[in-house]
């Protein structure tokens, strides 16, 4: 009788163990939360809401880039280098001496004569002197060149270069003188003429008469 009760009892133990064993076993996760973190629940439609906020928006501010605009006023001109000289420039009427066809004497012509400075006063009062535009007034200097001209203290220093060509006997070599003083002497500002033949000073022009150096009011009378 005890036997059977001690048998009863320890089934009932044996019992109890597994059931506690069994209540104790925590319950497994789902295979796909290995972190056991439960995922957020997707509401229908959400993923195409999420789909267009990631897409930039298309601004809709306007353009303000500050974009060149047309005048209607035209500028206005800047005068040319040409126009603003001539603008400048002073005219003058002097007289130019020339010789007769026959070379017997030294004939006065008006000219006119427009200058900037007063270098290119007596620039423009040889060129003057080196042409003529009556064919019974002869110019004694048409052949010679003017390489340079300078003006100080009252004296003109010019430099020329005399070609073969342009000699002339004695009666025209005199008169030639004659003709670049009187011409350039009608400016009463001009005292002096130093006259050199490429740079130097020679005693005669075409080797007939004296060259003064410098030729003065004085003594070219």
């Amino acid at each position: 009788m005890w036997n059977k009760k001690m048998g009863i009892i320890g089934l009932a133990s044996a019992l109890l163990l597994v059931l506690a064993g069994c209540g104790g076993k925590p319950s497994a996760a789902p295979a796909n939360n290995e972190g056991g973190i439960t995922p957020p629940a997707v509401v229908s439609g959400a993923g195409e809401n999420a789909e267009a906020s990631a897409q930039p928006a298309a601004s809709t501010a306007p353009d303000i880039t500050a974009q060149p605009t047309a005048s209607n006023e035209s500028p206005s001109a800047a005068p040319s280098p040409d126009s603003t000289a001539a603008a400048e420039k002073q005219s003058n009427t002097i007289d130019v001496y020339y010789t007769d066809s026959q070379m017997m004497d030294l004939k006065p012509a008006k000219a006119d004569i427009a200058y900037g400075s007063e270098i290119e006063k007596y620039t423009e009062a040889f060129k003057a002197l080196q042409k003529s535009d009556n064919p019974d007034l002869i110019s004694l200097w048409g052949k010679i060149e003017l390489k340079s001209l300078k003006f100080g203290n009252g004296q003109i220093e010019m430099d020329i270069h005399k070609p073969a060509e342009a000699q002339l006997g004695a009666g025209g070599e005199s008169f030639a003188l004659s003709a670049l003083t009187k011409t350039l002497f009608q400016f009463p500002e001009v005292q002096s003429i130093e006259l050199l033949v490429d740079g130097e000073q020679v005693e005669s022009l075409m080797g007939h008469a004296d060259l003064l150096h410098p030729m003065t009011r004085e003594n070219s009378q």
